[in-house]
């Protein structure tokens, strides 16, 4: 069968956006519970909310928490590690109405077993030696918020737990700023975790703290103070692993609290362990019972490895190469959750056969074809190399004249320190199939590729970032793979803040499009959660000091460099962008007479969730790019641009 001869952005495409936003599996944790498996999933169909699924031994699936639970947390306002299990089949998780932590045996009732009380939140729930540990978190106005890793002694079968400063709470480790990530020691003695202080960030500055739980004044650093270090882990023998990076890659490192030695190197690569910190309940690794560790090594792409005994790196097939999590280890078997070409899921590996079987997702719901491969780019920019992965158009039924070259949509991830993995995601093959080729860009300042990677960013927020995506979209161009005239650049949170100040700062794109974007420097440190109320510190630099700074960076200062047709979409309630962003943004361009539209969501926060909203989401960005760029935009209705 002849392929038809169309105009790249205008072929059709069964690939919808409602197909698009069925197919983002979002998933939340996952663990092995007696005989069976349980995960967290957002359901995009019920507004977003957060389920508690199993799948029994017959492979039959149940929902464990129906609406209207919600197991959301809002510790550092990102959230992460709602909901936790024990062996026996106790569901505990954080529900979104109030924050208060319940109990839920399956087909019963929800239990609250933390005290109501406003400003108070729960994360990082875990369940270990049969003992539910949490973070939680206080609000206290205008000073930071108190923080302490906590047991919730109502979850415990322990008799003589101690009835701590209120009922069912027991503080056992404080004294920071920040918390996350604790470990209790297989005899119940000892805990290890993760702190920080502001203005540090947990990928710039953290420390890894060990308490005994019957002398709580005895508290031993054991790692950290120069370096991020995360993920302490006990082994059975009582030894502690955390990842550590003193030679500027996350590495797995083994340390004997008691003897106050410093960390030893496990198993040294040229590859991180470790990322951004950005959401509590993140797992990079997971010790076996027989010395062994499943972990995670990144480079550009994940891989799954196996740690032996001796330090030897084993790597285990898997289908998955970005966003990698080990989530639990059961004997010989690890759930592990990831994304590949065209599909995320969530996958139960043998981790001495290397089978592997899909739990959740995991299978691509759509014929290969349609499924654009990555080309891994790297483009010598004015601060070093830009890492990149590239995704051309793929329709099997289309063909594009010879003589034209495609648009491109420049992608640019928040954080700034997160990081992609080279794999095409629904979204990507919404466009691709389209004939809109997408670069997903790893600018400097993304995690997986060391320490002086993303330290290139620091004090270099507006600049350095700005400059990696212009030089990747140039170099895309130069290479004769992308139409220069036609390039779109797209972001959201921090990338919404690359994207406008590439817009004002660059004549590289044609067009823009911001989701929840920074605009005002000034107005983020002021408004912003406080997780990141000292983020800018280091991006930029401190305030009142460095203010001069964060005029000159912010795009709304430079609104007069705003010449291109922009796309703005915001939720209305968003805490950590908030709506004002958008709009200041949004008069400044009916100001300079620029053609725009402002999509406001109601109900929606700092990230899409709502299936809604997903899918007007991405069919107004293709029809705005249809728009500008001068395509049709089959089954997609046109744009009114003010």
């Amino acid at each position: 069968m002849s392929q038809q001869q169309l105009p790249y952005g205008s072929w059709p495409s069964p690939l919808t956006a409602s197909w698009a936003s069925a197919s983002s599996l979002r998933l939340d944790g996952a663990r092995f519970v007696g005989d069976e498996i349980w995960w967290g999933e957002s359901l995009p169909d019920e507004a977003g909310r957060v389920a508690v699924m199993r799948r029994r031994r017959d492979d039959s699936v149940e929902v464990v928490l129906p609406a209207p639970g919600n197991a959301r947390s809002r510790v550092h306002e990102y959230g992460g590690g709602a909901w936790t299990a024990s062996d026996d089949g106790e569901l505990f998780f954080v529900d979104k109405s109030d924050q208060r932590i319940r109990r839920l045996r399956p087909g019963g009732e929800p239990e609250a077993l933390t005290p109501e009380e406003s400003g108070t939140h729960y994360g990082g729930l875990r369940w270990q030696h049969g003992a539910l540990l949490a973070v939680r978190e206080r609000e206290r106005p205008g000073r930071t918020p108190e923080r302490h890793i906590v047991r919730i002694d109502g979850a415990s079968s322990d008799e003589n737990a101690a009835s701590g400063d209120e009922a069912g709470v027991t503080e056992l480790a404080g004294g920071s700023d920040f918390v996350a990530q604790p470990a209790l020691s297989p005899d119940g003695s000892q805990l290890a975790w993760v702190a920080w202080d502001h203005p540090d960030m947990p990928w710039d500055r953290t420390r890894i703290r060990v308490i005994e739980l019957d002398a709580p004044d005895r508290v031993r650093e054991v790692a950290g103070g120069s370096t991020a270090a995360l993920q302490p882990e006990w082994t059975s023998d009582g030894q502690l692993l955390l990842l550590d990076e003193p030679t500027g890659r996350w590495n797995l490192h083994r340390v004997d609290p008691a003897t106050g030695a410093a960390p030893v190197a496990v198993s040294p690569a040229d590859a991180d362990t470790g990322g951004g910190l950005w959401v509590l309940g993140t797992r990079w690794y997971v010790p076996l019972d027989d010395g062994r560790v499943v972990a995670v090594r990144t480079h550009g792409s994940d891989q799954l490895v196996i740690i032996d005994r001796d330090g030897g790196a084993i790597p285990l097939p898997f289908p998955a190469t970005a966003r990698l999590q080990i989530e639990d280890v059961r004997g010989s078997r690890a759930l592990v959750s990831g994304a590949m070409p065209g599909a995320s899921g969530l996958w139960l590996v043998d981790l001495d056969s290397g089978e592997t079987t899909a739990v959740r997702g995991g299978t691509p719901d759509i014929d290969e074809a349609w499924i654009p491969h990555a080309r891994q780019i790297t483009t010598e920019g004015p601060h070093g190399p830009v890492h990149a992965f590239a995704y051309p158009p793929t329709n099997p039924d289309v063909t594009a004249p010879t003589d034209e070259l495609p648009p491109y949509l420049v992608w640019v991830h928040g954080g700034p320190t997160s990081h992609v993995g080279g794999t095409a995601d629904a979204k990507a093959a919404y466009f691709t199939s389209r004939g809109i080729g997408v670069l997903d860009v790893n600018y400097g300042g993304s995690t997986g590729y060391g320490r002086s990677y993303r330290e290139r960013l620091n004090g270099q927020w507006g600049v350095v970032d700005v400059d990696d995506v212009a030089a990747a979209a140039r170099g895309l161009a130069a290479d004769g793979l992308a139409d220069a005239s036609r390039l779109a650049i797209e972001g959201g949170s921090a990338g919404g803040w690359t994207v406008l100040a590439a817009l004002v700062g660059t004549d590289v794109f044609g067009a823009g499009v911001s989701r929840y974007g920074v605009g005002d420097a000034r107005a983020l440190a002021a408004e912003t959660h406080d997780f990141e109320a000292r983020y800018l510190d280091g991006l930029i630099g401190p305030l009142p000091e460095a203010e001069h700074v964060y005029i000159e960076r912010s795009p709304l200062s430079h609104a007069e460099g705003f010449r291109v047709p922009l796309l703005l979409l915001q939720g209305d309630e968003d805490a950590v962008v908030p709506p004002a962003q958008a709009e200041a943004i949004r008069d400044a361009l009916v100001a300079q007479g620029v053609p725009h539209a402002y999509v406001l969501y109601a109900g929606e926060g700092h990230g899409f969730r709502r299936t809604e909203t997903i899918v007007n989401a991405l069919e107004s960005e293709l029809a705005f790019l249809g728009q500008v760029f001068g395509f049709d935009t089959p089954g997609v209705a046109p744009i009114e641009l003010d």
